[in-house]
């Protein structure tokens, strides 16, 4: 991908990893594409310097999980939980309990602050 732009312009998201993943996750739910469209909006918007920084951050750069990727293991352990989603009331007992487990499992995983060292050693290595 050619990074030099004309007027320096925000290189567009079609054709990328990025964009082709966005594509893949069209029309699954109308909250879905909201948080699609907010990614391809960050990806194109021109930022600056402390923009960008606190958008690392935001999206999984925070040490205590206060981040977009924290909030999606949040929002998978209350949906694959009976208790909060009433859809999966219909299932044997056994199947709730394994499947409010493995949401846990993922909010555990995905709240680690492991996992937000590299968005945040980028957003230190922005610091001037």
């Amino acid at each position: 991908m050619d990074v030099h732009t004309p007027a320096n312009a925000v290189p567009p998201v079609d054709g990328t990893e990025l964009g082709d993943c966005l594509e893949d996750l069209a029309d699954i739910h109308p909250g879905i594409d909201l948080i699609r469209d907010g990614l391809r909006l960050l990806a194109h918007d021109r930022l600056d310097l402390n923009q960008t920084q606190v958008l690392l951050a935001t999206l999984a750069g925070s040490p205590d999980s206060t981040d977009l990727l924290g909030a999606i293991g949040h929002l998978i352990a209350r949906l694959s939980n009976p208790d909060t989603n009433p859809a999966l009331r219909q299932l044997p007992l056994d199947q709730q309990k394994t499947a409010a487990h493995q949401g846990w499992l993922t909010t555990h995983n995905l709240t680690d602050p492991d996992l937000r060292n590299s968005a945040a050693n980028a957003n230190a290595a922005l610091d001037q």
